[in-house]
């Protein structure tokens, strides 16, 4: 019989960036500027993001928060990880780490989540989004645009605006108090 703990519900998904680690990071961490491989969000923070900040995923024009939470590490170059709520789901937060890694061949970058509410719809979400982050991100930093993937959501994301439900308005989302959030702030939406 083990005293070993069992792993807490965890997907990983990896890809081989041929680029200084550096430039991964920079990429990766951007805020206030649309990341294709975020499915066009922008990055919202306070000041930043550094361990303990609220963050959120926002649309461009400010209207719509997708993801609430909060910054549980930030170790530049190496790993940056937050929790993460889905505004749309009404699903737990779960955790997402990124980690880089140098190798001789350029960076390995996983994605990780962890704590994902097992035959959830975030993680239906996020078994799909893994691979569309880590393919979009690789080819941003590689060749300093999308995969088509990512340019093709980037041109649908304007007409998809009108299709996004009233719980996900900013002002239920505020960021002073998305790391708290499970529930928007206005629940007459």
């Amino acid at each position: 019989m083990s005293d070993e703990k069992p792993a807490p519900n965890r997907a990983i998904y990896k890809t081989l960036i041929k680029a200084p680690i550096e430039t991964v990071w920079d990429t990766l961490v951007k805020t206030d500027e649309v990341l294709p491989f975020f499915f066009g969000g922008v990055c919202d923070t306070e000041n930043g993001l550094k361990t303990g900040a609220a963050m959120r995923m926002i649309t461009p024009n400010r209207k719509f928060a997708s993801v609430v939470g909060e910054v549980l590490d930030f170790s530049p170059p190496h790993r940056y990880a937050h929790t993460m709520k889905f505004t749309t789901l009404e699903d737990a937060p779960c955790t997402v780490i990124y980690e880089l890694k140098e190798t001789p061949d350029g960076v390995e970058f996983s994605l990780i989540t962890e704590n994902v509410p097992v035959g959830s719809k975030t993680e239906k979400s996020m078994a799909q989004g893994g691979p569309f982050i880590i393919k979009n991100l690789k080819s941003l930093v590689e060749t300093g645009k999308p995969a088509f993937s990512g340019r093709m959501l980037l041109w649908m994301a304007p007409m998809m605006g009108m299709l996004t439900p009233k719980i996900c308005k900013i002002e239920n989302w505020p960021l002073q108090a998305a790391s708290n959030m499970v529930t928007p702030m206005n629940k007459e939406v």
